[in-house]
């Protein structure tokens, strides 16, 4: 079976399912965070204070349907919820900084942040 070349039909399925996952409003940020570590929900939201509290909660819910993202209730009073990435969501740790050298490589943190009406 010959191997997709970028830019087959084959290839941009791939890809499309990848941004279902990371489309999600914040789901990037969280991975971001988790891959330093499991969190409670509450250290997540604090460490994300830009995130409303639904909007993390919708995040992690999303993630973890996704399989990037296992959530461990600890029976405590009262209940404590732990967060973390799961096998495959380490395993995107590595996309993470890839993408780190290539913003790096082309200095994309000098560009502007506005652009074609786009704000960061």
């Amino acid at each position: 079976m010959e191997q997709p070349q970028p830019g087959d039909k084959e290839d941009l399925s791939n890809i499309c399912s990848v941004l279902q996952i990371l489309g999600a409003k914040w789901a990037f940020l969280v991975i971001a965070e988790l891959s330093k570590g499991p969190r409670r929900f509450n250290q997540l939201s604090r460490d994300l204070a830009i995130v409303k509290t639904q909007s993390l909660s919708n995040a992690l819910r999303h993630l973890e349907h996704s399989g990037i993202v296992s959530r461990r209730v600890i029976p405590t009073v009262p209940v404590t919820v732990e967060y973390s990435l799961t096998e495959k969501g380490m395993d995107f740790k590595t996309a993470l900084l890839e993408m780190e050298r290539w913003a790096a490589r082309w200095n994309l943190e000098e560009q502007p942040r506005e652009q074609d009406g786009i704000q960061a």
